[in-house]
């Protein structure tokens, strides 16, 4: 794998996409800097080498151009304190004055460009655009693995004006490391974790997994399309209803395979979306009209909690339920607890970014799995086995 630890970056300047769209409260203030320090080691190895670092980012999803929420000048503070190095901030990343704060960079320094997706160009994998932000640097480095299955101007084109001076940061290595020793170099038994709300969101996925897992734990929302499927009342729960030929397909694929589908098979029910509702329990398949499952329930936690800790891997990519209300937060919690218990015996742990990465987070358990992905959606193709152009355009020379 061609990464930055092949380059000494002594006099050069780096040009590195990272993903820096992280979560900004109504103060402009950073609520989670996960996303920031996982990009770290890759900027202190450059200033270190006696290099300097041009860092290129979006920021949420601006519709029309500038858009002060979105400006990721909110962020240079922070950044500097991060690193403790100078950061400059040029407030258009393709400006006459970018360029030519670029090009002045000392070795140590930093520049932080503004909002790539101010111009629609980004999103279009714009040629142009590309070329334009080639000019920020000597060597590209991406190290953006969230948005590293999208085609767009400054994960994939861009390397194109790189042809032998391109590589990956360490974030964008580990977490390809990661994502091959799971899926082709997985101790046994290998549990995958299947949540959130949709079967067809995870579909390829599951069909993927079918053939190299030993168990696949269903829970959230998805979990009651298939209780649907087989016959049981699930009252205003959640359900894909084109989806319950696809849910016992993927029963009956399972059982052809050898594979373990556990299915919860009671809930934490409600008679209502709220934190307040009226609460009770009740089996998966006799769910009361009017009353909609939002988490597993106990006995579905002690079933689960018993495959994982027979776990040698764990992927695990989707809450048990709706873990940001604290009234249905706890099967999401015990499997986290379960799953960084079996860590502690030896286990492998994927946590598959995403609102997985947010659950561990929530209950302070990131640093007590083996991994956490920063990149939900990139994370699920590159497994599903689709080419990510963010890395096929570092591979390709």
């Amino acid at each position: 794998m061609n990464t930055i630890d092949s380059i000494n970056f002594q006099g050069k300047r780096a040009l590195i996409r990272v993903d820096f769209n992280v979560p900004l409260n109504a103060s402009f203030e950073i609520t989670d800097d996960t996303r920031m320090r996982a990009a770290l080691p890759t900027i202190k190895k450059i200033l270190n080498d006696g290099g300097s670092v041009v860092l290129m980012s979006h920021l949420g999803r601006p519709k029309e151009g500038p858009v002060e929420k979105y400006s990721l000048k909110h962020i240079v503070k922070h950044l500097a304190e991060l690193t403790n190095a100078a950061v400059l901030f040029a407030d258009d990343c393709i400006s006459e004055d970018a360029f030519a704060k670029s090009s002045n960079l000392k070795a140590g320094e930093i520049l932080l460009l503004e909002n790539l997706r101010f111009y629609k160009e980004e999103e279009k994998g714009d040629d142009a655009f590309a070329a334009k932000l080639a000019k920020h640097g000597d060597v590209y480095v991406n190290d953006a693995f969230g948005t590293a299955h999208r085609a767009h101007a400054s994960t994939t084109i861009v390397a194109n004006y790189f042809p032998s001076a391109k590589v990956f940061g360490y974030v964008m290595a580990n977490e390809l490391t990661n994502a091959e020793k799971v899926m082709n170099h997985a101790d046994r038994p290998f549990t995958a974790i299947m949540g959130g709300a949709k079967v067809s969101d995870k579909i390829l996925l599951i069909e993927k997994l079918l053939d190299t897992v030993n168990n696949i734990i269903i829970g959230g929302g998805m979990a009651y399309t298939f209780a649907k499927a087989m016959g049981g009342n699930i009252g205003s729960s959640l359900v894909e209803q084109d989806k319950l030929e696809l849910a016992l397909s993927l029963i009956e694929k399972a059982k052809a395979k050898g594979v373990n589908l556990a299915l919860p098979v009671d809930s934490v029910i409600a008679d209502a979306f709220n934190n307040e509702a009226q609460q009770a329990v009740a089996n998966n398949d006799a769910i009361p009209d009017g009353w909609m499952g939002l988490d597993i329930g106990p006995k579905s936690i002690a079933s689960f909690k018993d495959i994982i800790a027979n776990s040698k891997t764990i992927l695990w990519n989707g809450p048990m339920g709706v873990f940001e209300m604290s009234s249905f937060e706890k099967g999401t919690k015990e499997v986290a607890l379960a799953v960084v218990e079996a860590t502690k015996n030896g286990a492998f742990s994927l946590i598959g970014g995403g609102d997985s990465a947010a659950a561990v987070a929530k209950f302070n358990l990131s640093d007590d799995v083996s991994y956490v992905s920063t990149g939900g959606g990139a994370l699920l193709e590159y497994m599903e086995g689709k080419v990510l152009p963010g890395v096929a355009a570092i591979l390709n020379k």
